[in-house]
């Protein structure tokens, strides 16, 4: 087979790069002098059945980070040296925010703008860039700054991401910032840049009896494994290792122990569907690309207690008979990336993953793969697609990922937060666990609270607590000002107005007010905020990450923001309520006939602005 490239050659250093991460695989065809790609009769050339696709990512990766942009010339090559068609590679590397198809300066920042760094002052935090950087997406020497979408650093305030190409190459994550603080930051030299190590859990300082899931955080040391065994680290483990996989799964039912994401899905069932499966092999994912605006409780623990996520995963692939797990981390969080990088080698060294774990016969490993900036990639289909190094763009259900999820195997898949609800089951018993919270939602859950409030950070607190109280648990708004609204589950969420401080939040009755707890936000906004500003970030939020794969939510989540954008300038097609009606009526389609969730819920924090009379 025949296929048409650029002809351009890669240069020596995108050639090390690529080899840095695929090693010595065999070449599986030749640029022609005619740029013609031929077969040259080594292994499967080209179709994605004997290749190595799922190196694709990693490799892009790194082509990035040594060159700080990916050439016709650099793609082909990995072309080549994967068996995998060039169009496909293009595709896969147009598809994320963090690769650059366009030769970029040595130093690039990405400013946060998004709703929770805005709500924090009232104001946006990217405004003084272009004073010091220059206009937006434009290099001014050396650096380069570009807005970018919520950087998990919500409790900050404001948060940057910066990226510094080369051999020496370095990203890091720092919060709060301002463009002259940045501007000094990357005067330094490399081996001096770190990204900021703060853990905002004000309960600790306040009330530390109440934190179950967050107890370690702040006490063990997070790049030792020594320290996090000392803090009762890797007992659960073996207590599951002692109880078998069988009972592990009737423990996690007995604990009525849901999924700690938006669909608060029973996790035994999710369990049992994979362990019973009998094709093999099994693969169970952490879906750690938490992307949801206002959401950064998957970040404070893999940065400050990365062994209890590990020790989580490692429960789970025993449970479900899985012999490997893959971490997916968003690649926005690279303290996170190291520290549980970190967490799985000292695991391996102490022979808690790999072979014969705790003497017990089980041999189960895992591996990271970092995603590289695309919201859609937290759906679990789209996760599995990236991961085998394909675009993250959603699959059609059924068939369920138990039946065939990750390279069409048996697949688990939690977020971090339900993996370490797995760990206090297991320590506590599932009779104690389920009679904290409600009968319906049982144990402890993370809140994200970020906004105008006198403390934000993480919180934890039984489910069923009332939503001022967890409000009152931070502080209160901040002083001299009155709530306006608050936003819940973040963009895919609903705003709820000041009337619902008594709600209960809690799965069922959350869902009953028409609202979701998501994935924890609990962001505040005061009576200065420009809501006008902040509703219509969010439809430019779902509009700028929709996969486009489907024509509901590609054109729908358009249609809706060139619709608010109309009301909100008051230039509307007709009158307000015509526009409206049209508003809710894309908001339908979309929720009903979008393939997944970002479709199905991109107009949720709209409407509900809309019907509390926000903007």
């Amino acid at each position: 087979m025949d296929l048409k490239t650029s002809g351009k050659p890669a240069s020596p250093e995108e050639k090390e790069a690529v080899d840095s991460v695929i090693g010595h695989l065999e070449i599986h065809g030749t640029i022609g002098t005619n740029g013609k790609v031929s077969s040259n009769g080594l292994g499967i050339p080209f179709d994605n059945k004997g290749g190595h696709q799922e190196l694709l990512l990693p490799a892009l990766h790194a082509i990035q980070e040594r060159i700080g942009w990916l050439s016709h010339g650099a793609l082909d090559y990995l072309s080549l040296q994967l068996g995998v068609p060039p169009a496909e590679t293009y595709g896969v590397a147009s598809f994320y925010a963090l690769f650059s198809l366009e030769k970029t300066p040595p130093t690039v920042i990405h400013m946060c703008d998004d709703i929770a760094c805005r709500a924090a002052n009232n104001s946006d935090p990217a405004a003084s860039m272009s004073g010091l950087f220059g206009d937006p997406d434009n290099a001014t020497g050396d650096v380069m700054w570009v807005r970018s979408p919520c950087l998990g650093r919500c409790e900050e305030g404001s948060a940057a991401l910066i990226q510094r190409t080369g051999k020496a190459h370095r990203q890091i994550l720092v919060a709060p910032v301002t463009a002259n603080t940045l501007s000094e930051s990357i005067k330094k030299p490399i081996g001096e840049w770190n990204s900021t190590d703060t853990a905002r859990v004000p309960q600790r300082e306040s009330d530390p009896s109440g934190l179950r899931l967050l107890k370690r955080v702040g006490i063990v040391d997070p790049t030792s494994i020594d320290s996090y065994r000392s803090h009762g680290g890797y007992e659960a483990l073996r207590t599951a290792l002692h109880m078998g996989s069988d009972n592990v799964i009737r423990e996690i039912k007995d604990g009525k122990l849901l999924g700690r994401g938006g669909a608060a899905f029973p996790t035994a069932v999710k369990w049992d569907a994979v362990a019973r499966n009998p094709v093999r092999p099994h693969y169970f994912v952490c879906n750690a690309d938490e992307s949801e605006p206002g959401t950064f409780k998957d970040r404070v623990i893999m940065e400050q207690d990365p062994f209890s996520v590990i020790e989580g995963l490692t429960i789970a692939g025993y449970a479900t008979g899985c012999e490997k797990g893959y971490l997916y981390i968003r690649g926005e969080y690279p303290l996170g990336e190291e520290r549980v990088a970190n967490a799985i080698a000292q695991a391996r060294n102490k022979g808690l993953l790999g072979t014969d774990i705790m003497g017990h016969g089980f041999n189960f490993d895992i591996e990271i793969r970092r995603g590289a900036g695309a919201y859609i990639a937290g759906e679990e289909t789209a996760m599995f697609n990236s991961i085998e190094g394909k675009r993250a763009e959603p699959r059609n259900k059924p068939p369920f990922p138990a039946q065939a999820g990750l390279f069409h195997k048996p697949t688990g898949v939690n977020n971090v937060e339900t993996l370490l609800n797995v760990l206090e089951i297991l320590s506590i018993g599932s009779t104690r666990f389920a009679s904290i919270g409600t009968p319906e939602s049982t144990g402890t859950r993370l809140f994200c609270l970020s906004g105008s409030v006198n403390n934000p950070g993480l919180y934890e607190a039984p489910f069923g607590i009332k939503l001022g109280d967890l409000l009152n648990l931070a502080g209160g708004i901040k002083s001299g000002k009155t709530l306006k609204t608050v936003l819940l589950g973040g963009a895919a969420g609903s705003f709820v107005g000041p009337d619902q401080l008594d709600m209960s939040l809690s799965f069922e009755t959350v869902r009953t007010r028409g609202a979701t707890l998501g994935s924890g936000v609990v962001m505040v906004f005061d009576g200065d905020a420009d809501m006008d500003l902040v509703v219509l970030r969010i439809a430019q939020f779902f509009r700028e990450e929709s996969c486009g794969q489907c024509v509901p939510c590609r054109v729908g989540t358009v249609r809706q923001e060139e619709l608010l954008a109309r009301v909100v300038g008051k230039a509307t097609h007709g009158t307000r309520s015509e526009e409206l009606s049209l508003l809710a009526s894309v908001g339908t389609v979309m929720r009903e006939s979008s393939i997944c969730g970002l479709g199905q819920t991109a107009s949720n924090a709209v409407e509900s602005a809309f019907k509390l009379g926000l903007v």
